[in-house]
């Protein structure tokens, strides 16, 4: 499979996409831990098909030493005992906050005060952050159909 359009091989996608990573470099300097940014980036990338996401997201994961089986239940984390209240507090954020779409509301009250009892100020701006980043990054990908499985830690 080949990607519909070269985005890093175009002078104006290029730039564009030094842009978004440039505001990347802002949540990876927050103060959110490298393992739970790649945590909430699998499962915003899960959510919307991006299969280059998710092979990158997954792969900085291993890398960072997280669990494998962590790693597998992103997807399932509901009913998985393996993530902490705050993980899963962010978890339920970046479904509601990706899921936009699907919730005539937005973001419920409670989603949002859930998330707030776990968080400082920072923390969520670098979290809410993030969820629009990652969407950004999906959305693009998914338009562009950006294949999986090639990616090498470092690559970007």
């Amino acid at each position: 499979m080949t990607a519909r359009l070269d985005l890093f091989g175009n002078e104006h996608g290029a730039k564009f996409l030094k842009h978004l990573v440039s505001a990347g470099k802002i949540i990876s300097d927050s103060p959110l831990s490298t393992a739970f940014q790649e945590l909430i980036a699998l499962r915003v990338s899960q959510i919307n098909g991006c299969a280059m996401c998710v092979d990158i997201h997954t792969k900085h994961l291993a890398h960072e030493g997280e669990d494998a089986v962590r790693i597998q239940l992103v997807a399932a984390w509901r009913e998985a005992t393996v993530y902490t209240e705050p993980e899963r507090a962010a978890l339920e954020l970046a479904e509601q906050a990706t899921r936009v779409a699907d919730a005539a509301g937005g973001v419920p009250d409670e989603v949002w005060d859930a998330a707030s009892k776990h968080f400082t100020e920072d923390e969520l701006v670098a979290l809410v952050s993030l969820i629009a980043l990652m969407n950004a990054m999906n959305r693009l990908n998914v338009a562009v159909r950006n294949p999986a499985g090639s990616y090498v830690i470092g690559q970007f």
